[in-house]
């Protein structure tokens, strides 16, 4: 198995370091850590921002810039919140805790500097860890069929919607709008038109692609506009010394970021947990084993370290249910997964079979692209963070022209301009009611798949509805979903037990 695991990284290595792919990394990768700087864009809208552009690339062209955008914005995401008390995304939340204070204090180029490391360290050692898992996965998720596909989307959409107590409500309205959304034009099955209203535009659905930029890069930019109009704009520091951390620093940090990179690659593999759930555990849990808990919230760099490192390890975590069993494992790679929608592609098992070079290819990315990740944040960070200072008003209107650019080269329908400018407000509205946008991009994804899981299913059984139960996969599935909803209120009653 190590000799063919080898053999398949070997063939991935080839494909990823052929020139044009190694400049989309460069190119991809730099990208996402300006995108991950900017508060409001992080790697989710620049990826569906990105989406139209892939439409001229060859599959593992598309895939493996992306991916690079993703990873590039974990590392970027820290920029602003070290600079600015701004996270960049919500993964960078936890490191505004000590890398702000860590900056007030005359101290920003180790702070800038710990987080590429961390950051680098976090996903070299996630990438091994996607080596050694994939293949069994994948191997695995060769026993499922249709009732075992659509019990596992149903646990996905359980898992993503129920995140937090206080959100499972809003998160279950986010899903059921996304599923609604997917219902609209021609049912493939009986050729009736579902929800058109009479509109020719409509009979083909609404494109994945054009809901994903609409809720995430418009709903984004709206916000933005409304927080620059309530706080004004806010100035960056330019100029820095050597950008590097001392031996003592390091000390401090390495058992850290080794301790808290495997619960941030768990944490990545669970559907819907995504990185602001890493980061925010990995900081309790270095708190509370750490020799000085009393300096975290004050500049402890250790403080930055573990979030930084579980971040980028969860956002590697996230893509091994997506490649494997055709299941995203965040907000972006419910995006990412769009792209292989878009190239007739398959992800899960098969993908490993029919399609070696483009599956082992991205892998083998993540190894390449972590050291221009490494390379680009340390040397660079000092040029780079100067993005941070373009003018708001300049900034954002450019990103909604490229938007409505990229939706008018999918289909060269101006009607998709009505259907973005909606979805835009939608998403707006969606996070000035904080309602999570995670579940409805997922179940725009995932519906129509789903929907077909479901009726081959019946067809199978004879409209049994048995069949989603007769399998242990499926069962397990099942109770899997169900403890998605009621953790979190198990966790509340554990907690006023204890309380009590």
């Amino acid at each position: 198995m190590e000799a063919s695991v080898m053999n398949n990284l070997m063939i991935g290595f080839s494909v990823a370091l052929k020139w044009q792919n190694f400049l989309m990394m460069i190119v991809g990768s730099a990208l996402g850590t300006v995108l991950g700087m900017l508060p409001g864009l992080g790697p989710s809208t620049g990826i569906a921002l990105l989406l139209p552009l892939t439409f001229v690339m060859p599959a593992e062209m598309a895939l493996i810039t992306m991916c690079a955008v993703y990873y590039g914005a974990m590392f970027g995401g820290s920029r602003s919140a070290i600079l600015l008390n701004i996270p960049g995304d919500g993964a960078a939340v936890a490191s505004c805790f000590d890398g702000y204070p860590m900056a007030q204090q005359g101290r920003a180029e180790a702070a800038l500097a710990i987080s590429a490391i961390a950051s680098f360290f976090g996903g070299l050692i996630s990438a091994v860890a996607f080596v050694a898992v994939a293949l069994p996965v994948a191997r695995f998720a060769l026993r499922f069929g249709p009732p075992e596909y659509f019990t596992l989307m149903i646990f996905a959409l359980a898992a993503t919607a129920a995140i937090s107590k206080e959100e499972l409500l809003k998160g279950l309205i986010s899903m059921f709008i996304g599923l609604m959304l997917t219902t609209v034009g021609i049912d493939l099955q009986s050729g009736v038109q579902r929800f058109t209203f009479g509109s020719a535009e409509l009979q083909s659905g609404i494109d994945f692609v054009v809901v994903i930029i609409g809720v995430y890069g418009i709903g984004e930019i709206l916000m933005e506009f409304q927080t620059l109009r309530q706080k004004g704009e806010t100035h960056v520091r330019k100029k820095f010394g050597r950008i590097w951390i001392s031996w003592a620093d390091w000390k401090r940090c390495w058992l850290p970021i080794l301790r808290q990179t495997p619960i941030g690659f768990v944490i990545g593999v669970l559907p819907g947990a995504g990185g602001t759930i890493a980061a925010m555990m990995s900081y309790n849990n270095e708190k509370q084993l750490s020799k000085h808990p009393e300096e975290f919230g004050k500049g402890a760099i250790e403080g930055l370290a573990a979030p930084e490192a579980a971040n980028n390890a969860c956002s590697i975590g996230a893509m091994i249910p997506m490649f494997t069993l055709g299941v995203p494992g965040s907000g972006t790679t419910a995006v990412m997964l769009g792209a292989f929608m878009i190239y007739g592609l398959q992800p899960g098992p098969l993908l490993f079979q029919h399609n070696p070079e483009i599956a082992w290819g991205v892998i083998a990315s993540l190894f390449v692209g972590n050291v221009i990740c490494a390379v680009i944040n340390l040397p660079l960070a000092g040029l780079l963070v100067r993005v941070l200072s373009i003018p708001p008003r300049i900034l954002y209107p450019l990103v909604v022209g490229m938007a409505f650019l990229g939706v008018y080269s999918i289909n060269y329908s101006a009607a998709e301009f009505l259907l973005l400018t909606g979805l835009g407000l939608l998403g707006y509205f969606m996070k000035c009611c904080k309602i999570p946008t995670a579940p409805l991009i997922l179940a725009v994804v995932v519906g129509a798949s789903m929907e077909q899981s479901f009726r081959q299913s019946l067809l199978l059984s004879d409209g049994s509805s048995t069949v989603f139960f007769r399998s242990a996969i499926c069962v397990i599935l099942w109770v899997a979903a169900a403890l998605s909803i009621a953790w979190p209120f198990i966790s509340d009653w554990r907690q006023q037990r204890k309380t009590a």
